[in-house]
């Protein structure tokens, strides 16, 4: 049985017609994608409204109990004082501002104790200043999920937030009043 090898040239004419094919192909297949970016959101702006916090934490009987078990002697209210490093994220139509912050608190001083709290935490604000937010706290008693709710008062370029944060764990639930101060920065 002999079989025939017969080689086929690419002539100029056959490269212009595989070309188009290819171009043509390429074009209804990103037809789709180009449709999409019209429908993007504006960009939004962001601003800097880190500062210092301080306050107070009521602890439940079972929170004391269980820091006591490591060592750690504290009644059922703490001092709290630290820093907020917080980033908002808005546009100039919304009433609504997208908020991410960790919070870094040392609370306990007043009874010669370093309780450590770090938290972060996820939320939004109104445009007259109402905020919620939820996010993972760690501390020497457990990891949690705290939930914080408050108010941002304006005054200029100063910004005074009072917030309320809940801590349920296993344990025992903390509850925390917070307040401080931020100036604007970008």
């Amino acid at each position: 049985m002999h079989t025939s090898h017969t080689t086929s040239a690419l002539t100029p004419k056959s490269a212009v017609r595989h070309a188009a094919h290819g171009a043509l192909l390429t074009l209804l297949l990103c037809t789709p994608a180009l449709s999409q970016t019209t429908n993007l959101p504006p960009i939004a702006k962001t601003a800097d409204l880190s500062g210092p916090r301080f306050g107070l934490t009521l602890l439940t009987d079972g929170l004391v109990k269980k820091l006591e078990e490591r060592d750690i002697k504290v009644g059922p209210q703490i001092s709290q004082f630290g820093w907020q490093f917080e980033k908002q994220f808005y546009t100039k139509d919304s009433g609504v501002a997208m908020v991410t912050e960790w919070v870094a608190l040392v609370g306990g001083l007043e009874q010669s104790v370093v309780l450590p709290s770090v938290s972060w935490m996820v939320g939004v604000r109104t445009r007259d200043g109402a905020e919620f937010g939820i996010g993972p706290n760690i501390t020497p008693a457990g990891t949690a999920l705290v939930l914080a709710t408050g108010m941002t008062f304006r005054a200029g370029a100063l910004n005074i937030p009072v917030n309320v944060a809940v801590v349920p764990s296993k344990a025992g639930t903390r509850v925390t009043l917070l307040s401080g101060f931020s100036l604007r920065r970008r």
